[in-house]
């Protein structure tokens, strides 16, 4: 269900700004992205399990509150990393 720490620390490597970024919005959109991803295949086997899909829905706004804090301040930055995570926006 959740993601490993080594793939967690390869999403980290490769969107982060300068080295040992792991705050910037890019990372943390990225490392959201792959949680729900995860979460998506979980909830796609395990139907009836409603506690991982409120937490699904925590994490689905966190990033759309991300995404529009990246959006409003540097929209080059946010077209490039919904293209790069193949985002629908």
């Amino acid at each position: 269900m959740a993601i490993s720490q080594t793939r967690k620390n390869e999403i980290i490597n490769e969107y982060a700004r300068h080295e040992g970024d792991t705050g910037s919005a890019e990372v943390q959109i990225a490392v959201l992205t792959a949680e729900i991803n995860s979460l998506n295949e979980h909830l796609s086997v395990h139907k009836k399990d409603h506690h991982s899909y409120v937490g699904q829905m925590k994490k689905i706004g966190h990033r759309r509150n991300l995404l529009r804090y990246l959006r409003d301040n540097d929209i080059q930055r946010y077209r490039e990393l919904i293209k790069s995570l193949g985002l629908r926006r």
